[in-house]
């Protein structure tokens, strides 16, 4: 049975924007990792037109861009949408049952299956179905922006605590 994992950069004050910090290099690698052992990934829209970026190649990309992107395109998706029509390549539209196919899609896999946004992982979360969030806390303060929990959820237990760069700490939660 998968598990659903919800998993972002978090600045201190709670916050995840792409655009105001990213990962270091190696935090960029463990990420690549991340991806590749992943059994796939669960997308809101916004999000999944977000990540659509490494569908296209880049020739000025490094090699570690080229490894997460070829890595990401290899990933089986699920795209989450009352809007959308059609999805990408190694991608499923899910429709308006989002506890079924959730819950048929972790019967149905193994391994960790990564859920990408916090709108997406609101809903799961209102619906029981995630397993563990994974906050990857960054040194900066934004004061303004999207929260990691887009609402408020019940008690959290840590299950975990790791360095991943000399300023990036992953804690792993799992509902209490």
């Amino acid at each position: 049975m998968a598990k659903l994992i919800f998993g972002m950069n978090q600045s201190l004050d709670g916050y995840v924007d792409h655009l105001e910090f990213g990962p270091s290099p190696t935090l960029f690698r463990h990420f690549i990792g991340d991806v590749r052992r992943k059994a796939g990934s669960v997308y809101g829209r916004r999000m999944y037109e977000t990540m659509r970026y490494w569908d296209d190649h880049h020739p000025e990309w490094d090699a570690d861009r080229r490894a997460f992107a070829g890595a990401w395109r290899s990933q089986p998706k699920w795209v989450v949408s009352r809007t959308l029509q059609s999805v990408g390549p190694n991608a499923n539209l899910v429709g308006d049952d989002l506890e079924g196919a959730m819950l048929k899609l972790k019967a149905e896999r193994d391994g960790e299956i990564a859920v990408a946004g916090p709108d997406l992982a609101r809903s799961l979360t209102d619906l029981g179905l995630i397993d563990e969030y994974r906050i990857y806390l960054h040194p900066v303060v934004l004061g303004h922006g999207k929260p990691y929990f887009a609402g408020p959820r019940s008690p959290l237990r840590l299950i975990a605590s790791d360095r991943i760069d000399e300023d990036v700490i992953r804690l792993t939660y799992a509902p209490a």
